[in-house]
């Protein structure tokens, strides 16, 4: 009767109707039947209606199950026809997911996803992405509920590095005294203590990419001037034996003081080297699926020994030469901790390494400063509060010992604010609801991801867990659930686009009213009360993020922009802006925008960043650049930064701004790096995804210089 039948893809392929009777067939089964017959019966129904419905016509594969579905429901085969409808939209949820797939990684094979700016476009990077893509569909149509689904689809909500939703943890201020003192093994053997600087600062390369493959996060070191200064002394000593013993079979004799000075100054080469080296090593040095360098943070500055001292010298003097050719490094993320009696007044014992600290960031754009005074970081002062990467920071701790070092973020997730201004339409009583139930509905989400976390194995985590970097993992053996060691971890709570949520609550964001500063410092604070319930309720360490917004930024917005229309200085843009920032395309003042953020920072427990942007490179004006740093510090910010255009030839070497594609010193042309910050980190604006690249065209100048 038919010969033909139209796939989903349009092909018209040979029509059996024996395709039929085996689906009829198999509904029947699935309830209990097992009469082969009344399928056939039914399958020749199914054809009557055909034939009345299409007169010979070519029909689909979806007129056919609807064919079907109608005669199963006419003939009183009420349980056969839920199975068929169930089995249907299961196999078209199938066909729907793999689809979606498909598209990712066609888009992926052409271009690599600029999501994150660390990652390249080599093969592994797009393999790795595939893998993402795939892991990611799986985690949203298998594991996670459908309402955390949905709302993460939808863009209510974000859960942040999907891919890795139930195999991993996020970050780690890493032990590194324990490690170098100890020795490790990274599965291919056990390391020993080092017995030399050049060789410390190497393994601190080396156990950097060995837990960043056990995790997607960002690898720090909390105290690494302290960590590396013993090995400095090591160092010193060898070098004062070699001297002593080359002088002995010269037969020459040189005064104590001659020989200390000697040491002193061939320690002090050997550490510069074993520093240049350590920053070589975390530029090219890549893991990850070969896809990125480590996410790499140092933390320094206060340590007041003489070998500690050397260390922060020399990692600064090492940032300041810069790579090969003059570039720019760009990891590790190095951030200077300052410190009332330590480093930020002239009589302090490391003020000068403060100083040579300013006249680096003005070169390159690091260190960044974290403020050991702040309100919020003091009751700390004798640990001293770490920062990892863009922005995160970990201390208080209602499961362990309140520490940075062996404890990091679990997981986070991000709220949507300007889409709750958009629904509410000013209507603050509305808006409290709103926010209210999305937060109920983010600690529901991290709660759901921490219970699958908790429950991997200690040899899930070979180098993390297996050379018990976590706080609480000593005793943990193999096959035991990391919930022990990670209960210590944080799970964060985060928020983007404060200013344009202030915008469709009040007209104003909170950089050009006091009313809506008001408004948006209710809101933050709100916000960090419902995550310390949430900690007391559930007695895991709930915390409050000022999310790092980069591949974010402009999916929110997007979605919004489909169910919102264009709204004027929300929508009409391709970027939210980040966490609670005044909008980057505002014109503002250095002092006014740090004193409005600085405010901020103390809600946010998670971690927080604020910048400030310079037209060029102030080298000749460190006397304002510092009153820059030093109104971030009265302002109780927690970690700041600031940023100018950093253009580098990567033929010659030449910095400076480079308006063409020419380079003024030696002429090569289309081979110029602009390096820029991008959430905390360094990046090239090629790296960039398009809505920073927006972003960052309209990024206004906060002070400028005469």
């Amino acid at each position: 009767m038919f010969t033909k039948i139209k796939k989903r893809d349009d092909r018209v392929v040979p029509f059996k109707e024996t395709k039929i009777t085996d689906a009829i067939f198999a509904a029947a089964k699935a309830v209990g039947g097992e009469d082969r017959q009344t399928a056939m019966e039914l399958t020749l129904e199914v054809m009557k209606e055909l034939k009345e419905k299409f007169n010979g016509d070519v029909f689909s594969v979806e007129d056919v199950q609807d064919a079907v579905e109608k005669v199963l429901i006419e003939k009183g085969h009420a349980k056969t026809a839920k199975a068929y409808i169930i089995y249907r939209e299961k196999r078209s949820q199938i066909r729907e997911a793999r689809s979606e797939l498909m598209d990712a990684v066609a888009e992926i094979v052409r271009e690599t996803n600029r999501e994150n700016a660390n990652v390249g476009n080599s093969p592994s990077a797009k393999i790795l992405q595939i893998a993402e893509v795939a892991s990611k569909n799986f985690y949203l149509k298998r594991v996670i509920p459908e309402d955390e689904a949905i709302a993460h689809t939808e863009g209510d909500i974000y859960i942040h590095d999907l891919g890795w939703y139930g195999k991993t943890v996020t970050c780690l201020q890493i032990p590194l005294d324990r490690l170098l003192k100890e020795g490790f093994n990274n599965g291919h053997g056990y390391i020993r203590p080092p017995k030399g600087v050049k060789t410390a600062a190497a393994l601190a390369a080396i156990i950097l990419q060995s837990n960043q493959n056990d995790m997607h996060g960002g690898q720090s070191f909390a105290y690494f001037d302290r960590d590396m200064a013993p090995y400095v002394e090591i160092e010193y000593q060898r070098q004062e034996k070699i001297l002593r013993e080359n002088l002995e079979e010269l037969g020459v004799s040189c005064s104590e003081e001659e020989i200390e000075k000697v040491a002193m100054e061939r320690t002090e080469n050997e550490v510069f080297q074993a520093m240049e080296g350590f920053i070589y090593n975390l530029n090219t040095m890549h893991s990850r699926a070969g896809a990125q360098v480590p996410f790499s943070s140092i933390n320094f500055g206060t340590d007041t020994s003489w070998s500690g001292r050397m260390i922060t010298k020399n990692v600064l003097l090492a940032f300041e030469k810069g790579l090969g050719k003059g570039e720019a490094p760009i990891f590790p993320n190095a951030i200077f901790k300052i410190k009332e009696d330590v480093n930020y007044d002239p009589d302090d014992p490391n003020y000068d390494l403060f100083k040579l600290s300013l006249q680096v960031a003005c070169k390159r754009l690091q260190p960044n400063y974290s403020f050991q005074d702040a309100s919020f970081n003091a009751p700390y002062r004798d640990e001293e509060v770490a920062y990892m990467g863009c922005r995160t920071r970990v201390m208080a701790n209602v499961n362990g010992p309140e520490v940075t070092n062996g404890r990091g973020n679990l997981s986070f997730t991000t709220i949507n604010l300007p889409r709750l201004g958009l629904i509410a339409k000013g209507d603050l009583t509305l808006f409290w609801q709103k926010l209210d139930a999305v937060l109920d509905l983010t600690i529901k989400q991290l709660l759901t991801r921490y219970n699958i976390q908790k429950a991997l194995k200690v040899r899930d985590f070979p180098f993390l867990m297996g050379q018990k970097l976590y706080i609480n993992s000593e005793s943990l053996k193999a096959e035991d659930p990391v919930e022990e060691a990670i209960k210590n971890g944080t799970l964060s709570v985060g928020f983007i686009g404060l200013a344009e949520c202030l915008i469709a609550l009040t007209g104003k964001h909170h950089g050009e009213s006091q009313d809506a500063q008001a408004l948006g410092l209710s809101i933050v604070s709100y916000m960090r009360r419902r995550c310390d319930e949430a900690t007391k309720k559930y007695h895991l360490n709930f915390t409050l993020l000022a999310t790092p917004a980069e591949g974010l930024s402009g999916k929110f917005t997007k979605l919004d922009l489909e169910r919102f229309g264009v709204i004027p200085q929300i929508t009409d843009k391709e970027w939210y802006t980040n966490s609670f920032h005044v909008p980057v395309e505002y014109e503002i003042t250095a002092m006014d925008k740090i004193a409005i953020e600085g405010s901020y920072h103390k809600y946010c427990n998670a971690g927080h960043i604020s910048y400030v942007e310079l037209p060029s490179a102030p080298n000749h004006n460190l006397d304002a650049f510092e009153s820059i740093i030093r109104a971030m510090y009265e302002a109780d910010m927690g970690y700041a930064a600031v940023n100018f255009p950093v253009d580098i030839c990567k033929e010659c070497g030449f910095n400076g701004i480079i308006e063409t594609e020419t380079c003024p010193k030696c002429k090569t042309e289309g081979n110029i790096s602009r390096v820029r910050r991008i959430t905390g980190y360094l990046s090239t604006l090629d790296m960039f995804n398009e809505s920073k690249l927006a972003e960052e065209r309209n990024r206004k100048v906060h002070m400028k210089f005469s």
